[in-house]
């Protein structure tokens, strides 16, 4: 498996790993919001192309992660979603080492933290934490119990406040 940097060939197939990724067997016809919320960042200021990365395996994009602009009260850190991985493929390292590589490269950008909104038994092995034990809360006080933050080397502790998504998150 390679992970890299999206290019504009890849486009289709990171729609069609989000879509499959998060299908709902139930609703078979009905394309999973990750899959549109994707193209929506692309199209957005908030898009870092340095970080939208892929799992290729065998030439075939099998995963994909992105990180966008958002901000912890007027400070710019990262939103990290969504992470996709073709369903036959999960749970065989291709999410971890995605997430492991978007990790390092906004690190080495000199991003100060990575925030999310995700599952609390996973993320916590790459080192997120509850993002209210570092006095960031989320713009939708629902979002509480799952929003985390992975703070990196230029992680300075007076960030607190409110963190603030890109556009396409709040219009899902």
């Amino acid at each position: 498996m390679l992970v890299r940097r999206e290019t504009p060939a890849d486009v289709s197939a990171i729609h069609a790993v989000h879509a499959a990724a998060f299908a709902d067997a139930d609703r078979p016809d009905v394309v999973p919001v990750e899959a549109g919320l994707v193209d929506a960042l692309r199209a957005d200021d908030a898009w870092l192309p340095a970080l939208s990365l892929v799992a290729e395996q065998d030439g075939r994009v099998v995963g994909h992660v992105v990180c966008t602009r958002g901000h912890i009260a007027d400070v710019p850190a990262l939103a990290l979603g969504p992470l996709g991985v073709l369903p036959e493929l999960q749970r065989r390292g291709v999410g971890s080492a995605l997430v492991h590589a978007v990790l390092g490269a906004a690190d080495a950008l000199g991003e100060p933290a990575v925030v999310l909104l995700g599952h609390r038994e996973y993320y916590p092995r790459f080192g997120f934490e509850p993002a209210v034990e570092h006095g960031i809360t989320p713009q939708v006080p629902e979002w509480a119990s799952h929003l985390q933050v992975r703070t990196l080397s230029s992680y300075d502790p007076a960030m607190r406040g409110e963190f603030t998504y890109p556009k396409p998150f709040l219009e899902l």
